[in-house]
């Protein structure tokens, strides 16, 4: 239930539509819904504007359907899209034969995306390796009603690859960087466009890289002013984060 469905509910009872005992019975749920193994939060989406997701990693494949159930079909439903993050197979499964209509793309499903939103969101890789995360997060942002373009295999090794899309860069509403290796593509990316920029750190690289900590700590102390550093891996996040940013 989001603002909206609940000013909504308050003026039913108002009119008479709903009655107090009935609107009671909704807004007792509104908080959050015990499961016995996990507490819902339906009320995340007033407070931050962003449903609750459901991450799928520790979590057997019922528990992941319980709780997309309980988001989709709860208290007037999540009042924004459901997620389940990083599902494996028999998670997805679970899941969409449980609540119908969701839409797999990888390790994410998404129930209930919100009408299209304004706004040019770009989506770029340093390379073909970090496009799972790309695509998480591509994902999540086209669940927020968002369109973004997804630019591949645009790394400094090879910059010229870049420079042919610097035009592109500096006309988007903001630019989401996904780069392991060392990381560079951020600060190079934040020198060219006006817009602002989330940079995810991958995992993708060879030994020094640290399974992403270079990236990371790269990323972390770039000289380009003003980039936004989430964590590792984090497609998930850095979509929220633009979600957060534009209208």
């Amino acid at each position: 239930m989001d603002g909206p469905a609940l000013r909504q509910l308050l003026d039913d009872v108002r009119t008479g539509v709903v009655s107090p005992d009935d609107a009671a019975s909704r807004l007792r749920r509104l908080p959050y819904a015990d499961l016995g193994f996990a507490k819902v939060d339906h009320h995340r989406v007033v407070r931050q504007g962003i449903a609750e997701a459901v991450y799928g990693p520790g979590k057997t494949a019922e528990q992941c359907a319980s709780i997309v159930a309980e988001l989709v079909d709860g208290p007037e439903g999540s009042g924004g899209p459901v997620l389940l993050t990083r599902a494996t197979d028999d998670q997805a499964e679970a899941a969409l034969v449980r609540t119908p209509g969701g839409v797999r793309t990888g390790w994410t499903v998404v129930w209930n995306a919100v009408p299209q939103r304004t706004g040019r969101i770009i989506v770029i890789t340093a390379g073909t390796g970090d496009l799972p995360v790309a695509e998480e997060c591509s994902t999540t942002l086209e669940a927020y009603g968002f369109r973004p373009e997804l630019l591949v295999d645009c790394g400094v090794a090879g910059v010229h690859r870049l420079l042919d899309v610097a035009g592109v860069l500096a006309e988007a509403d903001a630019v989401v960087v996904v780069a392991g290796m060392e990381g560079a593509l951020a600060s190079v990316v934040g020198g060219i466009t006006p817009a602002p920029v989330v940079a995810i750190p991958t995992s993708t690289g060879y030994g020094s890289s640290f399974e992403g900590i270079t990236a990371l700590l790269a990323m972390l102390s770039s000289c380009a002013a003003g980039i936004t550093v989430v964590g590792i891996d984090n497609g998930f996040g850095a979509a929220c984060a633009i979600a957060r940013l534009l209208p």
